[in-house]
């Protein structure tokens, strides 16, 4: 049985497998029936736009039912085990995802093996996201081996996933983040302009996540300097672009002329979510 939970699943040739499968899907959307007939769960513990959004209509234009499951529809929200979570589950659809905080949780419901469990988010991992981030790499310029992309900001679940899984897609992926918000086990460039040198794409995310609100003006202080505005993009690569994957907060990590100007692909990443997705779930389902 197979799990998407951290994107590290997948070996060079099945993640660009997913990311041909991924391009063929967006060019005929129903053109896959590996859901016909079934339901997909989608266990929501965080807010959603996207993700939710691009699952749904994904699903459905597979065919599928999408099952969304609140954090308060659940006995799991009052004490039921993730073991008879698991268990119930499988006995009613074919895979289930997961928005939720630890990444324990979602790590216990795959250990049960009844289904097959994918990450929508977690504390750690945001594999789906990326999946989404290298297709529009691939789109924008046409191959992703050798490509150079620069993170600046916070050090967190985004940046992790684009590290992984940039890696195993033939990208060299380069952190940039203040010395208090780096990840462990990952080189860091402090200075973001050295950093960017050379760079094809620079990718931000907000700099005050869910949960972090106590600490935001400390945040917004340390991060002021990783914002990407025209000056980063100019000492990046001729024709390099911007990338988010949202929400944004214009003026904050990334200038409100980037973000709606010519030089980035942040509404690409946005759609791509659901073409990506269903090439996963093509994975995860039929092999």
């Amino acid at each position: 049985m197979r799990h998407f939970l951290t994107g590290t699943e997948l070996n060079s040739d099945d993640l660009h497998a997913v990311l041909d499968r991924a391009a063929a899907l967006k060019l005929a959307p129903r053109s896959s029936d590996v859901l016909d007939g079934r339901t997909v769960a989608l266990i929501f513990q965080k807010p959603s736009t996207r993700t939710r959004v691009s699952f749904e209509a994904g699903v459905v234009e597979m065919g599928g039912h999408p099952m969304v499951l609140r954090a308060g529809d659940m006995q799991l929200g009052r004490g039921e085990s993730l073991r008879d979570t698991a268990r119930v589950l499988g006995r009613h659809v074919a895979a289930v995802g997961v928005r939720t905080h630890a990444d324990s949780e979602l790590e216990g419901l795959a250990a049960e093996d009844q289904l097959p469990v994918f990450n929508m988010l977690t504390q750690n991992a945001h594999p789906c996201q990326v999946l989404a981030d290298l297709l529009t790499l691939r789109e924008a310029f046409g191959a992703l081996e050798g490509l150079k992309l620069v993170y600046v900001g916070d050090g967190n679940n985004m940046a992790r996933s684009l590290h992984d899984m940039g890696r195993i897609a033939g990208v060299e992926v380069v952190l940039s983040t203040p010395p208090e918000f780096t990840l462990d086990g990952v080189e860091n460039v402090a200075d973001p302009h050295t950093a960017v040198a050379g760079a094809n794409a620079i990718y931000t995310d907000v700099w005050v996540s869910m949960g972090e609100e106590d600490t935001a003006d400390a945040r917004r202080a340390a991060l002021g300097p990783y914002r990407i505005d025209d000056a980063l993009l100019d000492a990046a690569a001729p024709g390099a672009i911007a990338l988010h994957c949202l929400p944004a907060h214009p003026g904050e990590e990334i200038t409100e002329s980037v973000l709606y100007g010519h030089r980035q692909h942040i509404w690409d990443q946005a759609e791509n979510r659901r073409h990506a997705q269903k090439a996963m779930l093509e994975w995860l389902l039929a092999g």
